[in-house]
């Protein structure tokens, strides 16, 4: 699947082809490349525009933006990075770690910025953070390191608990280095770990009903289920449920740990900035996100019939009542 789209976040988000922009010829271009949707992405465009602003880069003066989304596919993502490398766009954003690889896999010369949630040195994406060295920087939140304290969370939670389970993406680079800190965060829970996958938003509904049995879920932080329809069926599905980011329990999830996505995209807008201000990549260290956020819906708790531990509440950075 393949989706092309062009947002203009003047006055709010409104399409706006590149090629209305033909007179503008020798305004550079930043090339977005995200295996997640624009649905999903609107708060942390606005925060991405920010951090350009902060540069002193105002989208529509003095760039232009292709976007690409894939909406949780990794199949287009290699013809996307190449049609990018092709246009000469000025800097290529990627959000998550497909893309990423797929660009560097493009490209060795224009600059990418990533964001995402992996070991780029492991991944051979750069040489180190503090020296990336080549034509990637970006900023990373590792958010794998953090599926220990998720499973941690949730046995606060219902201590009594047997079974959990990890819904995943067996097809995402995301997942092979997840996976182990999930199941060894669960040999020392004591629990049995049941692993469902999804590979698309097709396989949503039969991977939430094949967890009907299990006492609890650990949502994969993949970036495919950054989607409020997994919200909504564990909810229907009444199966209480730790997610990686703070937007599933603005949208009715249950709980999450993890990094708040606006300050990882303000930063990477920043980073884009300095880019178009002529700085190299390989100048500008990669940024680690060490800003965790805990947040709370005692509204689904309710519905779940579900007491949260006041010592749980207390350390919680957001409740919604």
């Amino acid at each position: 699947m393949r989706r092309r789209q062009f947002i203009g976040l003047v006055g709010g988000a409104a399409a706006c082809p590149l090629a209305g922009r033909a007179q503008q010829s020798a305004m550079p271009v930043i090339g977005l490349l995200s295996s997640s949707s624009l649905e999903q992405n609107h708060d942390n465009l606005a925060a991405f525009h920010q951090g350009l602003a902060k540069t002193g880069n105002i989208e529509g003066r003095n760039f232009a933006i292709e976007y690409h989304w894939t909406d949780g596919q990794t199949e287009p993502l290699s013809a996307l990075a190449a049609e990018l490398v092709g246009r000469r766009v000025a800097v290529i954003v990627t959000v998550n770690t497909p893309p990423a690889l797929a660009a560097k896999a493009a490209t060795q010369t224009i600059p990418i910025i990533m964001n995402i949630g992996t070991d780029p040195v492991e991944l051979g994406l750069v040489q180190s953070l503090a020296h990336p060295g080549g034509n990637i920087t970006g900023i990373v939140s590792l958010t794998l390191l953090l599926s220990e304290k998720r499973m941690e969370l949730l046995h606060e939670l219902l201590p009594a608990a047997k079974s959990i389970g990890y819904l995943v993406n067996p097809t995402s680079t995301y997942t092979k280095f997840e996976m182990n800190a999930v199941q060894g965060a669960a040999r020392a829970a004591g629990v049995q770990l049941l692993i469902v996958e999804a590979r698309s938003v097709r396989d949503f509904d039969g991977a939430i009903k094949a967890l009907s049995t299990v006492d609890a879920v650990l949502i994969s932080g993949d970036a495919l289920f950054l989607n409020s329809e997994i919200v909504a069926l564990t909810n229907r599905g009444a199966i209480p449920a730790i997610y990686p980011y703070r937007n599933s329990v603005a949208e009715g999830g249950l709980m999450s740990y993890g990094i708040k996505l606006q300050d990882i995209w303000r930063s990477t807008g920043e980073y884009a900035g300095r880019i178009l201000n002529g700085e190299r990549p390989s100048d500008l260290p990669v940024q680690q996100s060490t800003n965790f956020y805990l947040a709370i819906n005692l509204k689904t708790a309710k519905a779940l019939g579900l007491d949260f531990p006041l010592t749980l509440l207390a350390r919680a950075d957001e409740v919604i009542e």
